[in-house]
């Protein structure tokens, strides 16, 4: 049977979460069918048996949740701390270390949504025995928005005033201003301990960043970088579970060789980038093997640094994304299995805007912009305009077979059209690490999560202060700046009825779409495969990693 994260407690009701969205602005996204659930299966064991190796095609590095990161990191932090409260499969909110989740209904969020009550669980414990309490949730919100800390995301955190601790399992805030993201803001925001930082001048720095310490079902037990991180059982979790006595993630970045490891056994769970579909075909004939399609909130996009001079100019951007044979990508290389998109908005969610303009790969429209624009070829057949080449590198990462085959593909036909691409890929914990975060590439190929759960807010992507290389918080790490943007997000952030928030994510996705800061490719349908007996294992389009809920994996029998 399927079972949430978070303990003995039933998900919030349909009827209830929408009162929920109501006060927050949060709507699920709609899963198609072919998500599947597991079947039910043996009860759990009684006690931690075994171990589960879960493989991932890059190497998690950032341990302290709320530093700069990418998605592998969220790996690790949801085995090993908690949430106030948790997103499952189905867009429900469901309490983790909150006894409930607040809502208008239970007086936990005040009608205008500026008054904020959480009541906190009694008897949870750290890892190293100290009791959790709301000094730590007081802590974690406040070092957010801590103008010397790394911060991965400070919007909506930077809306909270007058953060009072009422009791250890008492918390109250205000918000300076209506913000209707906040709860799924919230449903990504691991608490971390006060007690580990005391004393610690630079939290950048702090012991806790490689040694971390959770509410978790699983502690930190030991890290090979380069290979693996081991994490043990924790037997006093508050929770459901955990019901293995290890978790075992294995980096292993070349994709063949996860896969040759996932069919020898040596995997248990392909993770992140998960079976590549070339390998589809084979993978769901293997025995003793469980495999299925799944769909991803996950886009694909050739990604453009806006502040390099090549790509300042709309005409080039537009030429670009003319001369990417997306469709054919698609079919020769992912099987098409992949879907198309225009958007950074999952397809299957309630805010995705069907009516953007559609691409169209045309060589001669490509060449007939550029000319117009003034990009006239040089000497040796790349474009050139006031004194700069129409030349560029891009990045991905290293050993992502597929991947590297569209690049050269995108190379050729941009060479077609007289712009010259350089391929320049860099192994994951170094593409994904500040040459990526402070925006370093030209160009990179990436996929992307882009709503904050099933929200739809992007201000971490797109608002004109989230640029880390600029001093802000966040993931616009394609450096763009929109004024209409930036005033869609706050609107559209200031509105509780989804159907009336709607209209501001809609414009905002045509605004993004004709200035084309990074080129949409595919939205993902991800080929997932685990050892048959493995159960627990739930897909969920509104997080971002397949451990959400590694606590109910077990071993059935």
């Amino acid at each position: 049977m399927t079972q949430d994260k978070y303990p003995n407690i039933a998900s919030i009701s349909r009827r209830r979460a929408l009162t929920l969205m109501a006060a927050t602005g949060a709507a699920g996204l709609v899963i198609p069918g072919m998500l599947g659930r597991d079947k039910a299966f043996a009860a759990p064991p009684e006690k931690p048996t075994g171990q589960i190796v879960v493989a991932f095609s890059q190497e998690p590095t950032v341990f302290n949740p709320h530093l700069l990161h990418i998605e592998v990191d969220e790996g690790i932090h949801f085995a090993i701390f908690d949430p106030l409260f948790g997103v499952d499969q189905d867009g429900n909110f469901t309490p983790a270390l909150a006894v409930e989740v607040p809502s208008v209904e239970n007086g936990g969020i005040s009608a205008d949504g500026l008054n904020w009550k959480v009541k906190l669980r009694d008897g949870v414990k750290w890892h190293d025995g100290t009791p959790f309490t709301a000094e730590d949730v007081k802590f974690t919100l406040e070092l957010l928005v801590d103008k010397d800390f790394r911060s991965w995301r400070r919007a909506g955190h930077d809306q909270v005033r007058d953060l009072t601790v009422v009791s250890p399992t008492e918390i109250t805030w205000r918000m300076e201003a209506p913000y209707a993201p906040y709860a799924s803001v919230l449903a990504s925001t691991f608490i971390v301990p006060k007690h580990a930082f005391d004393g610690v001048a630079d939290k950048n720095v702090a012991p806790f960043n490689n040694a971390p310490i959770g509410t978790g079902a699983f502690k930190w037990a030991d890290r090979v970088a380069g290979d693996h991180i081991e994490l043990a059982a924790n037997a006093d979790y508050f929770g459901d579970g955990p019901y293995v006595e290890r978790v075992i993630v294995k980096y292993i970045p070349d994709l063949n060789v996860m896969f040759t490891q996932f069919k020898s056994g040596d995997v248990d769970v392909t993770g992140l980038q998960w079976i590549t579909p070339d390998h589809y075909e084979e993978a769901k004939t293997l025995e003793g093997k469980e495999v299925s399609l799944v769909p991803g909130s996950t886009v694909e996009s050739f990604t453009l640094n806006m502040e390099r001079p090549q790509f300042k100019e709309l005409a080039v951007r537009q030429a670009l994304y003319y001369a990417i044979d997306k469709q054919s990508i698609i079919d020769a290389l992912y099987y098409g299995i992949n879907v198309p998109t225009e958007s950074y908005v999952p397809q299957q969610s309630f805010y995705y805007n069907p009516d953007l303009p559609k691409h169209e790969f045309s060589l001669d429209k490509a060449k007939q912009l550029l000319d117009e624009a003034g990009w006239k070829p040089g000497a040796d057949g790349i474009r050139e305009k006031d004194g700069v080449r129409l030349s560029f590198t891009n990045s991905t990462t290293s050993g992502h077979h597929i991947r590297e085959q569209a690049q050269q593909f995108i190379q050729q036909t941009f060479k077609d059209i007289g712009v010259e691409m350089t391929i320049s890929n860099l192994p994951p914990a170094v593409m994904w690490g500040d040459y990526w975060m402070l925006s370093k590439f030209d160009t990179v190929v990436v996929g992307l999560d882009f709503l904050t759960g099933p929200d739809p807010d992007t201000s971490d992507y797109f608002a004109s202060t989230s640029s880390s290389a600029k001093g802000g918080a966040g993931q616009n790490n394609w450096l763009y700046v929109s004024e209409e943007v930036d005033k869609l997000l706050k609107e559209g952030g200031s509105v509780f009825v989804p159907e009336e928030r709607k209209k501001f994510y809609l414009k905002q996705q045509e605004v993004i779409r004709h200035d084309l800061p990074f080129l949409p490719l595919f939205q993902y349908v991800t080929v997932r495969g685990r050892k048959k007996g493995m159960t627990g294992f739930t897909p969920n389009v509104n997080n971002r990693i397949d451990t959400w809920n590694i606590n109910t994996w077990y071993w059935a029998t």
